[in-house]
């Protein structure tokens, strides 16, 4: 086969397809097959599945898309771009990975009765989409806390949505209780829809003309984006299509900083109540932190947090160059003046950020004295 899945700890390989997690508890992970070739994108598409050829899971005639990828990449300031992934169909980059998923889902089965997703927001707007362009029922479990626009932007897609009292990992487990039903594919855990996120990456380096930056700011929560675009960043290096590593950044906030701490080797306690404008970041113990800790180590990358007032400073400042993007998304911008203003840059560095969410999704809540008034 041109590809496996295969336990990310065990190493045991998936026997079912409704299997969303491996029986030791761990996530499952996909190994591709296949070198990259050049020659197989299909120019005239201006989607992700210009790289079908690399996602051997779906077939050709089970694809459900919306138009999303090949988003733009600008420049912002001397030697600084950034890539606008919130200009997707639904507003945020999750478009890559709903897109994959249920496009996998309709390969795997001709009948899915429903779907039960759990989401701080974004995720659970991209996939109410894909569902309703499969004609598919869904489920979607959201913190309470949770934007209005997001969930409105969930209810239009005809998504049936449960507000969930509690943390993150709470909310996931109602969502998996929803399995008598439902199917539940979190796309925290389920490996198609984390495998979509390399897309990413495989346009920066075509739009770079294969040459690749210095270094990535990326924003880190539940991990799916960091996960996938080193998973995309290995499968070019080992295909020999390009001959250097970005430096990827991990950007997280103060308050929710588990990956931070882990990478520095220091201890971390999340705080009782979170309250910050970074709303799409609040996974205080992400299932996939051991993954994204082997990953990033593997490719000698770093990590960063910001504080609230550098975040809110940061998306402004964004919004001035004429980029409105959600605060959670500002995190990468926040990051990079941060380094900057210590020095941590040659002059020739090339610094790419991702932008990740439309600000239309989370208005900028109030903030005064430090905290965060919902």
């Amino acid at each position: 086969m041109n590809y496996s899945i295969f336990c990310s700890k065990c190493g045991k390989e998936r026997e079912e397809k409704t299997q969303w997690r491996c029986i030791c508890g761990a996530p499952f992970d996909i190994a591709l097959n296949i070198k990259f070739d050049k020659e197989k994108i299909i120019r005239s598409c201006k989607s992700i599945w210009r790289y079908k050829h690399y996602f051997p899971y779906v077939k050709r005639d089970k694809i459900i898309t919306l138009g999303e990828g090949c988003t733009p990449i600008t420049k912002l300031d001397d030697n600084l771009w950034i890539k606008l992934d919130y200009l997707m169909p639904t507003g945020s980059y999750k478009d890559r990975g709903s897109s994959t998923l249920v496009s996998s889902l309709c390969s795997e089965s001709d009948i899915i009765k429903g779907l039960s997703e759990d989401s701080s927001g974004n995720a659970g707007a991209s996939l109410a989409a894909y569902c309703a362009r499969a004609n598919i029922k869904l489920k979607v479990f959201v913190p309470k806390s949770t934007s209005g626009p997001k969930l409105s932007q969930i209810k239009a897609y005809g998504a049936e949505v449960f507000r969930v009292e509690g943390t993150r990992e709470d909310v996931s487990k109602m969502a998996q209780r929803a399995m008598k039903d439902h199917l539940y594919v979190g796309h925290v855990w389920h490996p198609f829809f984390r495998d979509g996120i390399r897309t990413l990456l495989y346009e920066v380096a075509e739009q770079t003309g294969w040459r690749m930056f210095d270094k990535i700011y990326v924003p880190v929560s539940a991990g799916t984006l960091l996960l996938g675009v080193i998973s995309g960043i290995k499968h070019l290096l080992s295909s020999d299509i390009i001959n250097k590593v970005p430096r990827i950044i991990a950007v997280q906030t103060r308050q929710v900083s588990p990956l931070y701490h882990r990478m520095e080797k220091l201890s971390y306690v999340p705080p009782e109540s979170i309250k910050t404008v970074a709303d799409a970041l609040v996974s205080t113990n992400p299932p996939l932190l051991d993954l994204m800790e082997k990953n990033l180590r593997e490719v000698d990358g770093g990590s960063e947090v910001v504080d609230e007032e550098e975040i809110v400073s940061s998306y402004y400042a964004l919004a001035k160059k004429g980029f409105h993007v959600e605060p959670s998304s500002a995190v990468t911008y926040a990051a990079y003046l941060k380094q900057l203003a210590k020095g941590g840059f040659s002059e020739k560095e090339k610094v790419l950020l991702i932008l990740t969410g439309t600000g239309l999704k989370s208005p900028m809540k109030s903030f005064r004295n430090n905290k965060v008034l919902l």
